[in-house]
């Protein structure tokens, strides 16, 4: 063989599956990118919910009160539970001969005025066991059904746990 007789087998097989290997290039392209491999990379810290839960009763009764028909709005929300905050913790397992042992330690940082606590890693919101909505147009099921998707989008409770009442 030859090295044209080569050359023009390449060619063949290379105008027959051209739009394999394009993708395949492609794909190798994509993946020599930063940041491809879809876990964040060790140098660039992840971002974490550390910010306290402000209770969204008064933003969310201002934005039901602006729904057409609505009128004057109030709004209770009840939860399960206060707020969550998650520790940063260090795990090291240590494998023994008839068992193995896992010590689970909380971070802990200093700070300037001597005084130490632990890495916040997470801050869960608590979560809501229903809502109440008092409006002066809930006669009006459109009023009634566009409440109800508002605090369910806002809450993430379900329709069943949202009760929407005329007010007097």
């Amino acid at each position: 063989m030859d090295i044209r007789s080569i050359g023009t087998k390449l060619l063949e097989f290379m105008k027959k599956y051209r739009y394999v290997i394009l993708v395949l290039v492609i794909g190798i392209g994509l993946m020599a990118l930063p940041g491809g491999s879809g876990e964040p990379s060790s140098a660039e810290p992840t971002q974490q919910n550390t910010e306290a839960f402000t209770d969204p009763t008064e933003k969310l009764t201002g934005i039901l009160s602006q729904i057409q028909g609505a009128g004057k709005v109030q709004l209770v929300l009840t939860l399960k539970g206060g707020e969550k905050t998650v520790f940063q913790t260090n795990q090291d397992t240590t494998d023994g001969e008839q068992n193995s042992t896992v010590r689970v330690e909380t971070v802990i940082i200093s700070g300037s005025d001597r005084g130490e606590s632990g890495l916040v890693q997470q801050i869960l919101a608590p979560e809501y066991r229903g809502a109440i909505v008092v409006c002066q147009g809930a006669d009006n099921a459109a009023v009634r059904l566009a409440i109800v998707e508002a605090v369910a989008n806002a809450t993430g409770l379900g329709a069943d746990r949202i009760s929407v009442l005329k007010m007097k």
